[in-house]
């Protein structure tokens, strides 16, 4: 019998919050989450921050660091960007890898996402793959069919070993940031098909490890009821994560049995 998947909660602060910031968010997140041992809790600060956060993080293990984004080149002239490399320098554990943000904003291709998985494992990163449809492709009837397209080409060629380490993270691209979420009902059926797409591409034994986050819009109001679904396995969180108070109840809420 397959051991039971462990929770998971990761905080996207965005384009959000200062390295002066870091510190009292961390102290009051940490007080909040001190008795919370059995779900797996990340913040992904953005890039000026990440330093100031490892140093007060100092490489625990209770609460681990994250990226928004990452080159998928190792190294060279390419101005603007962040390194594989340069993350794991501040002890950086996770990394985002085709945030819808990414895609439709900055025009990130499925082959980028793609390239960036590669690096990131390559790096010792673990990827959080986030993959979702638009409001007009659900309307259409189209989102499982472009789950699976975006899942075949980011995780092509990978060896059941690599597939371990990802992390994936569905979000319906019309509840990012819009205060719409999806129901229960349809993050659970979007959460399935995935599961049922490593089960059908990478045999039962990943698809019954492999984590599957919901993002859009999670709040401390409805994560109960979100996370309590089958195959929801923790939350990307975006705009409640810049609360400490308010991303300490959501993971407290994950926990609820």
């Amino acid at each position: 019998m397959a051991l039971p998947r462990k929770k998971f909660v990761a905080g996207n602060w965005k384009m959000n919050m200062t390295s002066s910031e870091v510190a009292p968010y961390l102290e009051v997140f940490r007080q909040e989450t001190y008795q919370i041992n059995n779900v797996d809790l990340a913040i992904i600060p953005p890039f000026t921050a990440l330093a100031k956060a490892s140093e007060i993080l100092g490489g625990t293990q209770r609460i681990r660091l994250g990226a928004q984004n990452m080159s998928p080149e190792a190294k060279g002239a390419y101005t603007g960007e962040i390194s594989a490399t340069m993350l794991r320098d501040l002890f950086v554990r996770y990394v985002l890898v085709g945030h819808s943000e990414r895609r439709r904003l900055f025009g990130e291709t499925d082959e980028l996402v793609h390239r960036k998985v590669i690096t990131a494992l390559k790096s010792e990163l673990r990827p959080i793959l986030c993959i979702g449809e638009t409001l007009e492709e659900r309307q259409a009837g189209q989102e499982k069919e472009v789950l699976e397209a975006q899942l075949q080409v980011a995780l092509h060629g990978l060896t059941p070993e690599e597939l371990e380490e990802i992390i994936i993270a569905y979000e319906p691209v019309w509840a990012i940031g819009t205060g719409l979420t999806a129901t229960p009902e349809q993050a659970q059926e979007a959460h399935q098909f995935i599961r049922g797409f490593l089960k059908t591409s990478a045999g039962p034994e990943i698809a019954g490890k492999t984590r599957i986050l919901y993002g859009g819009s999670v709040t401390a109001e409805n994560a109960g009821e979100l996370l309590s679904q089958e195959d929801i396995d923790g939350a990307l969180v975006g705009g409640a994560s810049l609360d400490p108070r308010s991303f300490a109840e959501i993971a407290a809420s994950v926990t609820a049995e």
